[in-house]
């Protein structure tokens, strides 16, 4: 019964963060802050900082899944917690980045923001993979916010039963979010200007 009452005393905070982040994220993104006069040199050293970010989170829910197969609660606990604290400074970085840049077309080889026929006709079917890892990784990482939150709650809430439930389905998305940000920073990054 305690678990469960404090489970739900994080439920609407969780709902509230996992409506929050996306939208903050969408308005921040939407924000340059050049259009406010401050002018800043685009910060074009983040990319490949949160890309390894998001390489660092793979491999630590990667080493958490393994901890605690191996029945180590408390390193489990450790790499969980750290890929959570990954994911936050990986979106403070990656918001940054985009209100001081302008957005980056892929096969755009010129960089001057307009994809032309021949640049078209280079990527081809490369962009429409890209697109489709783009969207999925977008989309997931919108989904995984309440489903990392309710995770890490359960297990706060010692509900360890409920707890690995749902982390069978978080990790899995997670760890693709996580896999799938670096793909498409590699991707991306030849056209960066």
């Amino acid at each position: 019964m305690e678990n469960t009452s404090l489970e739900s005393r994080f439920k609407t905070p969780i709902i509230f963060v996992s409506i929050l982040i996306p939208v903050a994220v969408a308005l921040l993104f939407s924000i340059r802050l050049k259009d406010f006069g401050i002018i800043i040199e685009p910060l074009s050293f983040l990319p490949p900082i949160y890309a390894s970010i998001n390489a660092i989170t793979a491999i630590l829910l990667i080493l958490g899944v393994i901890s605690i197969r191996n029945k180590n609660i408390q390193l489990h606990q450790k790499f969980m917690t750290s890929a959570i604290g990954c994911s936050v400074v990986f979106l403070i970085m990656y918001v940054a980045y985009h209100m001081s840049a302008e957005a980056t077309v892929f096969g755009d080889i010129n960089h001057n923001g307009i994809l032309d026929i021949d640049e078209k006709k280079s990527v081809a079917t490369l962009r429409i993979i890209y697109l489709i890892l783009l969207i999925s990784h977008i989309a997931l990482s919108v989904i995984i916010i309440p489903f990392v939150l309710f995770t890490y709650s359960r297990a706060l809430s010692k509900d360890f039963i409920r707890h690995k439930k749902l982390a069978r389905i978080t990790f899995p998305l997670w760890l693709y979010v996580a896999v799938t940000g670096v793909i498409v920073y590699l991707m991306i990054s030849p056209y960066y200007a």
